[in-house]
C-alpha cells in the first residue's frame, strides 16, 4: 500500500472515529448486545430494528480506541437496510480482510468502503478492536449473549 493511500485510510478512520455515524441509543431496538473488550478495556453496545429480516435501524455506543470506534461507525452506516443475511456475508469478508486473510467475498463497494480497515491486519492484537462491534452485532441477533474478543 503506498503511503498516499495509507495516509487517506488513517483519516477516514479518525474521521469514524471522531464522529461517529449512528452513534446512540435506538428506542424501539428489537436486537441489542453488549461488548467488550477485557486485554485493551473497549466497550460497545449494538442495538438493532430488524423488521421483516432486514435491519431497518442501528446505532451503537461505546468507548474505546479509534480502530473500534471506527469499526462500530464503518459497520452501522453499512448494514442499514440489509437483509440478515447480507449483514452476516458482510461481516464474514470483513473478519478475513482485517485478519489478512482472502476476502473475495467482499465485492465492489462493499470492499472499497472496509479496505480502510485493511491494515489492521499487520497488527494483530488490534484485529480483536476492529471486531468486537461485528460480533456484537452478529451476538445481538442471536440473543443477545454478550458478546467478548480475547
Amino acid at each position: 500500500m503506498n503511503d498516499d493511500l495509507r495516509e487517506l485510510y488513517q483519516e477516514v478512520i479518525l474521521d469514524h472515529s471522531r464522529h461517529p455515524r449512528h452513534f446512540g441509543a435506538l428506542a424501539g431496538a428489537t436486537h441489542s448486545g453488549q461488548g467488550y473488550n477485557p486485554l485493551c478495556g473497549d466497550r460497545v453496545a449494538v442495538y438493532l430494528a430488524v423488521d421483516g429480516g432486514r435491519i431497518a435501524d442501528i446505532k451503537f455506543e461505546g468507548k474505546g480506541c479509534a480502530i473500534s470506534q471506527a469499526s462500530a461507525s464503518l459497520m452501522t452506516d453499512m448494514l442499514v437496510g440489509r437483509t440478515i443475511a447480507e449483514a452476516e456475508k458482510l461481516m464474514g469478508g470483513f473478519l478475513h480482510l482485517v485478519k489478512g486473510e482472502d476476502a473475495a467475498d467482499l465485492q465492489g463497494d462493499d470492499r472499497e468502503r472496509l479496505n480502510v480497515m485493511a491494515g489492521v491486519s499487520a497488527f494483530p492484537m488490534r484485529v480483536k478492536c476492529a471486531t468486537l462491534a461485528w460480533h456484537t452485532m452478529k451476538s445481538a441477533l442471536e440473543g443477545g449473549a454478550a458478546a467478548k474478543t480475547e
